[in-house]
């Protein structure tokens, strides 16, 4: 039965994931995230058997069905890794599934928002080379309600220790004095401002565990990209922090790594 439910999820996830892609490729445009989708090059409006998630890139192979231009990989990739947070977001709070249910739709209602928001941001800044303000704030916002009704094993009305007030301030210093020592050239001032969420959001310990593990990431897909790309990558070259930082904040929330088991 977990398997069925989880696979449910995951195509919800997948759903949802569809939804995410129209909004980062729409952020900071003049079109709204509402209305039929279609292709960005001839305009053509999609019928529904072209929007079904991951399939119809497959159906499609990969090109618009009119002018066959190449479909982005942004669309099954972000339809896929979202597919397999909310999977991840079920198994994680499974035990609630079948004790309150309840308390498990709130849970699970909370984090995959906050997910999807950081998925958004992950994506967005690989595209842009930037996070925008008003996501980070968003977020931000999220994780301090948060604090209040959430701990990491799900809804939990309780008021915050002082450390847990302090998480987000904590976690973004590292990054900002980044900033501050290189000038912009070490890390963006962007990514300080999303820590502070992603402190409040995870707590100090798992959040210190994420951001260990977005740097060992990050450090060996850079070697990579050299070692593959020499001619376009070399360690000179900016690369976007937020979707390993990201990457591994969720890691550090469904596996409950504790690099730094701190008891406060």
């Amino acid at each position: 039965m977990t398997l069925a439910i989880t696979f449910v999820f995951l195509i919800l996830g997948l759903i949802v994931g569809s939804f995410l892609n129209v909004v980062i490729f729409r952020l900071n445009t003049h079109r709204s995230f509402g209305g039929r989708s279609g292709c960005m090059i001839c305009q053509k409006r999609l019928y529904w058997y072209e929007l079904v998630p991951v399939v119809s890139f497959l159906w499609l192979k990969g090109r618009c069905s009119s002018c066959k231009t190449k479909i982005s990989m942004q669309y099954p990739i972000v339809e896929g890794i979202t597919g397999l947070i909310f999977a991840g977001l079920f198994l994680k709070f499974e035990n609630l599934f079948y004790l309150d249910t309840l308390i498990f739709s709130i849970s699970l209602a909370f984090y995959a928002t906050v997910f999807s928001l950081l998925l958004v941001i992950a994506v967005y800044d690989l595209r842009h080379k930037i996070i925008p303000d008003s996501l980070s704030l968003i977020l931000g916002i999220l994780s301090f309600i948060g604090l209040f009704f959430f701990s990491g094993f799900g809804f939990n009305i309780h008021f915050p220790s002082i450390w847990e007030f302090l998480s987000g301030i904590i976690l973004a210093l590292p990054f900002a004095l980044f900033w501050l020592i290189s000038k912009g050239t070490w890390m963006g001032l962007g990514d300080a401002k999303l820590a502070i969420g992603l402190g409040w959001l995870l707590g100090l310990s798992r959040a210190l565990s994420g951001a260990v593990l977005s740097f060992w990431i990050g450090a060996i897909f850079g070697i990579l990209l050299i070692f593959l790309n020499k001619k376009k990558y070399s360690i000179k070259s900016e690369i976007p922090f937020a979707p390993f930082l990201v990457l591994g904040m969720i890691l550090a929330f469904l596996f409950e790594l504790h690099i730094f088991p701190l008891n406060f």
